[in-house]
C-alpha cells in the first residue's frame, strides 16, 4: 500500500497543498487534471525527484519520504521518454540491469520477455533516432519494468499519439495492470482515466479535489470543476427553492424560467444541476411516466457522436441528448423538429457551487 499523508512541496510560485490519499497494490490511479494543476510535481514526490516540506509518503508502512530514486522501487517514465539516443533499444532496455545479480543469459532472457510483451522485440537492434512516438514509448515502458518497480508512475504516456497508437499502448497498460502491477498514470484526459483506472484523484491548482472510483467521481463530481471536467455537457447554474416536504424532492430553478426537481436533502440555495445527456428520453409527444421533469423542445443541431448521434434541444436551456442513429432516423430527428424531454428526478445531480 501507498499512503501519501498531508504533502506539501513548493516550487518556485507554484505548491503543493495537504495531499493525502491511499492507493493499494494492484491499484491502477489516474491523476487528473488540467495543465499546470500539479500532477507532474506530485509524481515527483512519490519519485524522489522532488522533497515535500511537509508530510509522508509511506510505502507498505515504511516512511520513504527521504529516500533516495535509487531505493525507492519506483518506476517513472515521463512524457519526453529520455531514452538514452546512443544505446540500441536491447541496451536501453537492459541499462537498469547493470550492477545486478543474475547471469548475462538471465538477464538477455529479461530483456527478450520486455520486448516481447511491450511489442518492441524487432526493435532491439534499432535506436531512439530511428523509432515512432509510440515505438519509443513502448521502450521506455520495457526500460522502467527491467527494474521490475513496485509501482509503475506514467507522466501523460498516451499524449501526442495517434488514434491507433493510443489504442495499441492502452491495451498494454491494461495488460501491465493485470499482472499486477500498482500504476499511477498522470493525465488531462478524463476517458483515459475512466477506461484505465479502478481509482481516480482530481487535482486542481495543487490540491486534491476529489478522490474516489471512476463511478463514483465521475457520475457524482462534487464540485463544478470536477463536473465540467468529466465532460458533462449538462451542467446547469441553479437557484434551489426549500423543501416543502413533498418526499425529499427539491426545485431548482435554471435561468429564472426552468423548474427541474431533483431528489435530496441540500441545504445550499444556490449550485449547479447536472443532468446525464444518456438519462434523457425524447419522444413526439408527450409520455405518460413517473419522470417529474418533462420540457417541450426544439431541435437546434444535430451531431454525430461515437455512441451514435447528439441533439441539441432548446427547451428553454440547452440540454445535449444522445439517441441511437436508429432512433433518430426512425423518429426523424433533425434541426427544426418539435419534440419533448423527459428525465426523472432521480438522474439529476445536485453540484455545490
Amino acid at each position: 500500500m501507498l499512503q501519501l499523508k498531508n504533502i506539501g512541496a513548493t516550487l518556485g510560485s507554484f505548491s503543493l497543498a495537504g495531499i493525502s490519499f491511499e492507493v493499494d497494490n494492484g491499484d491502477y490511479l489516474a491523476l487528473l487534471g488540467v495543465s499546470g494543476a500539479g500532477k507532474t510535481v506530485l509524481l515527483e514526490v512519490l519519485a524522489g525527484l522532488v522533497r515535500p516540506e511537509q508530510g509522508q509518503v509511506l510505502l507498505r508502512g515504511e516512511d520513504i519520504t527521504e529516500k533516495k530514486i535509487q531505493r525507492r522501487r519506483i518506476g517513472l517514465v515521463y512524457q519526453d521518454l529520455c531514452l538514452f539516443p546512443h544505446l540500441s533499444v536491447w541496451e536501453n532496455i537492459a541499462y537498469p540491469l547493470k550492477g545486478k545479480q543474475g547471469s548475462r543469459v538471465e538477464s538477455g532472457r529479461r530483456i527478450r520477455f520486455l520486448a516481447f510483451e511491450t511489442g518492441v522485440e524487432h526493435l532491439l537492434q534499432r535506436y531512439p533516432a530511428t523509432l515512432s512516438g509510440g515505438e519509443a514509448q513502448r521502450v521506455a515502458l520495457a526500460r522502467t519494468l527491467a527494474a521490475d518497480p513496485d509501482i509503475l508512475l506514467l507522466d501523460e504516456p498516451l499524449s501526442n499519439l495517434d488514434v491507433k497508437l493510443k489504442a495499441g499502448l492502452r491495451a498494454l497498460l491494461q495488460r501491465i495492470h493485470q499482472s499486477g502491477k500498482t500504476v499511477i498514470h498522470v493525465t488531462h484526459d478524463f476517458m483515459e482515466a475512466a477506461t484505465l483506472a479502478n481509482k481516480v484523484a482530481v487535482i486542481e491548482a495543487g490540491k486534491l479535489i476529489q478522490f474516489g472510483t471512476p463511478e463514483e467521481v465521475f457520475r457524482h463530481p462534487r464540485t463544478e470543476f470536477v463536473a465540467r471536467f468529466s465532460g458533462v455537457k449538462n451542467l446547469f447554474a441553479c437557484h434551489v427553492k426549500p423543501n416543502d416536504g413533498d418526499g425529499g424532492l427539491l426545485e431548482a430553478m435554471v435561468a429564472g424560467k426552468l423548474s427541474i426537481g431533483f431528489l435530496g436533502n441540500h441545504k445550499q440555495e444556490q449550485g449547479f444541476v447536472m443532468v446525464p445527456q444518456q438519462d434523457i428520453i425524447v419522444s413526439e409527444q408527450p409520455i405518460n411516466s413517473s419522470a417529474v421533469n418533462q420540457y417541450p423542445g426544439l431541435i437546434r443541431e444535430v451531431y454525430l457522436s461515437g455512441s451514435g448521434m447528439e441533439l441539441i434541444v432548446d427547451a428553454g436551456v440547452e440540454f445535449v441528448v444522445s439517441v441511437s442513429r436508429e432512433s433518430c432516423e426512425r423518429m426523424g430527428l433533425n434541426p427544426g423538429k418539435q419534440v419533448w424531454l423527459a428525465f426523472k428526478a432521480s438522474a439529476v445531480r445536485f453540484v455545490e457551487a
